[in-house]
């Protein structure tokens, strides 16, 4: 297994391609959710990229801010799911956050069906259910 981590600029426009079309298909089509997917935060954000044999098998975005750090767009495409993939994402994306930002706090927007999922990685909810582009949400700080 592959990790790569490039900031939008560094990324080539073949891994540019693979990262969209990935999460278009999974928080677009997949979820029935049409909402504005590439955003503003593309612009300065951080690519996790987990591959196998060249194909992305997996994906975070992590955006730095000035007191925390985000990280978001998490996805495993539907063929690689049942793998225990997620886990190795998130497991590469703390890692990667823990060196690159040391010391800076860590917090999340979770589906709120991942919430345990997410608290095997020592998060814990920080705010009640909301929901974001009608799906049921939850805010999230790493303890």
């Amino acid at each position: 297994m592959e990790v790569s981590v490039k900031q939008t600029d560094a990324l080539t426009a073949p891994e540019l391609l693979a990262i969209l079309k990935a999460r278009v298909k999974v928080f677009v089509v997949e979820q029935q959710c049409p909402y504005q997917e590439v955003d503003d935060q593309d612009d300065q954000a951080y690519h996790l990229v987990l591959r196998e044999n060249g194909q992305l098998v997996g994906y975070t975005r992590i955006m730095a801010q000035t007191d925390e750090v985000h990280f978001g767009r998490v996805l495993v495409p539907k063929e690689y799911r049942q793998r225990q993939l997620g886990r190795q994402l998130i497991a590469s994306t703390l890692a990667e956050i823990k060196q690159s930002f040391p010391g800076k706090p860590v917090k999340i927007g979770a589906q709120n069906y991942l919430r345990a999922f997410y608290e095997s990685f020592g998060f814990e909810a920080v705010s009640d259910v909301y929901l974001e582009d009608e799906i049921p949400h939850i805010e999230m700080v790493l303890k």
